[in-house]
């Protein structure tokens, strides 16, 4: 096997994946090294009873066309293989605990339309918000790679507050809460998610929200597909255990089988304190610096629970449904294991494969704490200790109360249940804890919680939803940003802006 190459790439999630596109179609020697046995990360797709069942991306925006992540698949040569199933006019549906259902539109006209409509009062702080909302957005649009550039500059509000943001619009609490209520989409903390975080999201989905049909492991093989047609290389089942330095370069990556492979840079798509546990002592990187990024604090958890349905039993629902506990606050969202209560839970079906009027899988997700599962982070799939599994078997059953309770006529199609904890995330992420989005970014101290693409080695980069910011959008826009320290910045962003 060839052990020389332009770049190895240390991870084959879809930010890993969208690299070695990028650079393999651009004339570059890449290989990706990835431990599981098949590459995506948290695209990856595992079959339960006939049934393909998404691991990690239920839904994603600016799919339309124009769309900036349409572009991008369509730059990396995937847009036309991709199943593509465009989300209901009101794509989201916010329900505030026992104050009523409110609907994101996709469209900015529709979607300011239509909550002016509910708030009349407040016509003046939506307007406000829409703009600011679509200023952001916009800073990373087509036009923008068109002129040369990744970003034109909308990444300074990393360091303004999204709940303060909301506040400073609309006086009105109810319309707080529902301006808000997406905000497990990235990991939304009140007191530090930045504006950034919450503009991107929501602006991606008002722009043209969509599912993928058939699973969501076809994108990720579709990138793999592409990686292998530019003549590069992807080794599943590989960990990579070491990178060899010499000064302040990298010299190899080392494989747990022993095999040293060699490349002009590295890209690691991992954990930062991952990335930087494969490095022995050196003096490039001080003690104070490791125990910076292995103390980084990470968002929450999701806990998932995947439920079968029985054949025409329950209608398919084409938009996602955001419940909150009764009397609850939007941004406190973590799961009371105390109580045994979710404070929310988000309700996503997946497109089905047979008859597209009746669901066959739906996904319930709730945000979670990741240290009530530390206990057991050191058994494996598969071989959990009993209270673990019972622990898990508690919260699905809780979560899927709650939803059944505002869903009639769920619970009695229900024909098989499966769940997934924070620690299943790891297993498929390689993120500490099974943070659900990476690190946790702080508005309040933008520098100590973002990190750049950059590194103190030369040769080594990183990318990301550690960088910058979480999501599919955010992923392939770290992954835009370290391609573009290879390729140059202008060449790569006009290439994407024509595709």
């Amino acid at each position: 096997m060839q052990e020389e190459f332009d770049i190895i790439v240390i991870g084959s999630g879809l930010g890993g994946l969208e690299c070695g596109v990028m650079l393999s179609r651009e004339g570059m020697g890449v290989c990706i090294v990835e431990q599981a046995a098949v590459p995506g990360g948290c695209l990856q797709s595992f079959r339960r009873r006939g049934h393909s069942i998404d691991t990690g991306m239920h839904y994603v925006g600016s799919m339309q066309q124009g769309g900036i992540m349409r572009r991008y698949f369509d730059y990396f040569g995937i847009g036309d293989s991709l199943e593509i199933r465009p989300l209901d006019e009101a794509f989201d549906i916010v329900s505030p605990g026992g104050a009523g259902e409110f609907a994101y539109m996709h469209g900015y006209d529709e979607f300011r339309r239509h909550l002016t409509s509910l708030f009349p009062r407040e016509a003046a702080g939506i307007a406000r918000y829409c703009d600011k909302i679509r200023e952001i957005g916009d800073s990373i649009g087509v036009e923008v790679h068109r002129s040369g550039r990744l970003s034109s500059g909308g990444v300074k509000y990393l360091g303004a507050s999204a709940a303060e943001f909301i506040g400073e619009c609309v006086a009105d609490p109810l319309l707080r809460s529902v301006l808000a209520g997406t905000n497990p989409l990235y990991g939304g903390v009140r007191e530090s998610s930045p504006l950034y975080h919450h503009a991107m999201i929501n602006h991606s989905n008002i722009e043209g929200a969509c599912r993928f049909a058939g699973g969501t492991q076809h994108i990720a093989d579709a990138l793999a597909a592409r990686i292998r047609e530019h003549g590069g290389t992807i080794l599943t089942g590989c960990r990579a255990s070491a990178l060899h330095t010499e000064g302040r370069r990298i010299t190899g990556v080392e494989l747990a089988d022993g095999r040293i492979l060699r490349a002009k840079s590295v890209i690691s798509a991992i954990h930062p304190a991952a990335t930087f546990g494969l490095i022995g002592p050196t003096p490039v990187l001080r003690r104070a610096f490791r125990d910076r990024m292995a103390d980084m604090p990470g968002t929450y958890g999701l806990f998932s629970v995947y439920l079968l349905l029985r054949p025409q039993s329950f209608p398919y629902i084409n938009r996602n449904l955001y419940y909150y506990a009764e009397g609850g606050d939007v941004w406190d969202t973590l799961f009371d294991t105390e109580a045994m209560r979710p404070k929310m839970v988000l309700f996503s079906a997946q497109p089905p494969c047979a008859d597209p009027a009746w669901s066959e899988v739906v996904t319930l997700m709730a945000p979670i704490a990741t240290d009530i599962w530390s206990a057991w982070s050191g058994s494996a799939p598969g071989r959990r200790p009993e209270a673990y599994t019972a622990l898990k078997t508690a919260v699905a059953e809780h979560l899927t109360d709650f939803v059944c309770e505002r869903l009639p006529g769920l619970r009695a199609a229900i024909e098989q249940t499966y769940a997934a904890t924070p620690l299943t995330y790891r297993h498929y992420t390689g993120i500490p804890h099974g943070a659900a989005y990476g690190l946790q970014k702080d508005c309040r101290n933008v520098m100590a919680t973002c990190i750049p693409v950059r590194t103190k080695f030369e040769n080594l980069l990183l990318t990301g939803q550690n960088l910058t910011v979480h999501g599919a959008i955010g992923v392939t826009l770290s992954a835009a940003a370290t391609c573009a320290e290879l390729l140059g910045t202008e060449y790569l962003a006009k290439k994407i802006g024509d595709a």
